[in-house]
C-alpha cells in the first residue's frame, strides 16, 4: 500500500521526517544528536578527572592505563545508550505524527460525499473510500489491491481514453458515464479523473457522483416535452378533424333523407351516423380538455364529468378489452365547488393509471360514495398489477414512477394530489403487490365547503 496525503496538504506529518537524513527535519536532529553527545561526552570526562584526582593520584602507569580504558568505554556505553533513546523518542513522536496525519487523512477521505478511489494503469485499486462503499456495495477490504470491477465491460475502452489523456497532461471532469455495483446494476455517475502523483509513479484518482435522480429528472422532463408537443398537435388535429365530421354527418343526415321508406342500406346508414357522432364527440371532449380557462369553481356533480372523462378514455378501453364500470349509487344528488377542468384532470390521471395498470379484460370500477361528514368519496379500482410496498410512500413524489422507461413521468399522482389539495380534499392508496389498486379521492361537498 502507498502512503498517500492530498495533495497540497500542510500538516505536522508532511514537515517532520523519520531519522532518514532527507527533508527539512533531518539536520536539525542531526545537529541536536551531536550537540547532546559531544556535551554528554564532556561532563562524563570532567566528572572522571574529577574522581581521578581525588581519589586515585599516586596509582601507578598500569592501573591509570586501566582506568583510562575504562573510562573510555563507560563513556561509549553511555554514549550509545543517549543515541539509541533520543532517536527512538523521535521515531516515535515521527510515527505518532504520522499515524494522526493517516488518520485526518482517511477521515477527509470518508467524510466526502462524492466516490473516490485511486488506482494505477493496471486498475489495482489503492484507496477505496465510504462513499464508494456504499455506492457499489463493495467494502474496502474487498477493493484494494485488487483489479478494479466498477468499470462496465462497454467502459472499458472509455476509460482507457481517459487515462491517456491525464497521463498526456489533461485533466478528465465532469463527464457522464457508468458504473456497475455488486448486484450488476449499471450506475449514472458524473465521474473526474484526476493524474496523482507519488515519485516517479503516476496514478489515477477517479472522483464520481451518482446522478441517477438527475438522469431521472432530465428524462422526465424530456418526455413531459415530448407529451406537451403531442398535446399542442392533438387539439391541432381535433380542430381540423371537427369541420369534416360535421360535412359527413350533414351528408349521412342527406342520404337517408332521399333514401326510400325500408331500404336495406338504412341499418348501414345508422350505424355510420353513430360512428361519426361518437367521433364528433371523442374531438369535442378533446378540445374541451385541451382548453386552459381561468380557473373557476362551481358546483359540479362528479357523475357527468366522470362520464364525459371516460368517454374520452374509451379508445384505451376497448384497445385492452377492459370491463370498466361506474356507479353512482347515492351520490347522484351531491354537488361539490370545485373547477371542472381540475376535476377532468383529476379523473383521467386516476382513470389513465388504472387503464396502465390492468392487464388485458381486465375489470376498472369508478362509484362515488356520500360520506356522513359533509364529503364524498370518489373510488378508482382496478385488479392491476398493483403497487410494492417499499415504492407506496413515494408514488405522490414528483417524478416518481413504476412505469417502465419512456411510459410516464412520474407526474400524475403528484399533480392529483395538488388538484385534491386546493380543492381541501384527500387522496389515499391502498394497494397490494398482484391484486390491484383501489384510489380513493375525498371532496367536501357543496354544502360543507
Amino acid at each position: 500500500m502507498i502512503n498517500i496525503l492530498p495533495q497540497g496538504m500542510n500538516t505536522a506529518a508532511s514537515n517532520v521526517k523519520p531519522d532518514s537524513g532527507e527533508g527539512a527535519g533531518a539536520p536539525w536532529l542531526w545537529a541536536t544528536l551531536l550537540l547532546s553527545s559531544v556535551t554528554l561526552v564532556a561532563v562524563v570526562f570532567a566528572f572522571w578527572e574529577l574522581v581521578e584526582n581525588r581519589f586515585f593520584r599516586d596509582l601507578d602507569y598500569v592501573s591509570l592505563h586501566y582506568l583510562y580504558i575504562s573510562r573510555g568505554i563507560a563513556s561509549s556505553l553511555l554514549l550509545a545508550a543517549w543515541a539509541a533513546w533520543f532517536v527512538l523518542r523521535q521515531r516515535r513522536a515521527v510515527e505518532a505524527e504520522l499515524r494522526r496525519s493517516r488518520e485526518r487523512y482517511l477521515g477527509l477521505l470518508n467524510a466526502t460525499p462524492s466516490v473516490v478511489l485511486l488506482f494505477d494503469h493496471e486498475l489495482i485499486v489503492y484507496e477505496w473510500n465510504a462513499a464508494a462503499e456504499r455506492l457499489y456495495g463493495i467494502s474496502r477490504e474487498e477493493t484494494v489491491g485488487t483489479r478494479a470491477g466498477t468499470v462496465p465491460a462497454d467502459r472499458l475502452e472509455e476509460l482507457r481514453t481517459f487515462m491517456r489523456e491525464v497521463a498526456a497532461g489533461r485533466p478528465v471532469l465532469a463527464r457522464e458515464t457508468y458504473r456497475v455495483n455488486r448486484a450488476g446494476e449499471h450506475i449514472a455517475v458524473l465521474l473526474s479523473l484526476l493524474p496523482f502523483r507519488e515519485h516517479s509513479n503516476l496514478y489515477y484518482m477517479e472522483v464520481a457522483s451518482d446522478i441517477r435522480d438527475q438522469v431521472r429528472l432530465r428524462q422526465s422532463l424530456i418526455e413531459l416535452e415530448k407529451l406537451t408537443s403531442m398535446g399542442q398537435m392533438a387539439a391541432g388535429t381535433a380542430h381540423h378533424l371537427n369541420t369534416p365530421l360535421a360535412s359527413m354527418l350533414l351528408r349521412v343526415q342527406m342520404m337517408r333523407d332521399r333514401m326510400d321508406e325500408g331500404n336495406e342500406l338504412a341499418a348501414d346508414l345508422d350505424r355510420l351516423e353513430q360512428t361519426v357522432r361518437f367521433c364528433q364527440q371523442f374531438v369535442r371532449r378533446l378540445l374541451d380538455f385541451s382548453r386552459r380557462p381561468a380557473l373557476v369553481r362551481e358546483p359540479e356533480q362528479l357523475g357527468p364529468v366522470i362520464e364525459g372523462v371516460m368517454s374520452l378514455l374509451s379508445p384505451s378501453f376497448a384497445a385492452k378489452q377492459l370491463e370498466v364500470s361506474f356507479s353512482e349509487g347515492t351520490g347522484q344528488t351531491s354537488r361539490v365547488a370545485a373547477d371542472k377542468n381540475q376535476l377532468e384532470m383529476l379523473l383521467l390521471i386516476l382513470i389513465s393509471n388504472a387503464v396502465d395498470a390492468t392487464e388485458a379484460c381486465g375489470h376498472i370500477a369508478v362509484n362515488v360514495e356520500p360520506k356522513p361528514e359533509g364529503s364524498i368519496a370518489l373510488h378508482v379500482q382496478d385488479d392491476g398489477c398493483g403497487i410494492a410496498p417499499a415504492d407506496q410512500p413515494h408514488v405522490f413524489e414528483p417524478f416518481f414512477t413504476t412505469k417502465p422507461p419512456g411510459q410516464g413521468t412520474g407526474l400524475g399522482l403528484a399533480i392529483a394530489k395538488s388538484i385534491v389539495s386546493e380543492h381541501g380534499g384527500d387522496i389515499q392508496i391502498t394497494s397490494e403487490r398482484g391484486q390491484g389498486t383501489r384510489v380513493t379521492v375525498l371532496l367536501p361537498t357543496l354544502e360543507a365547503a
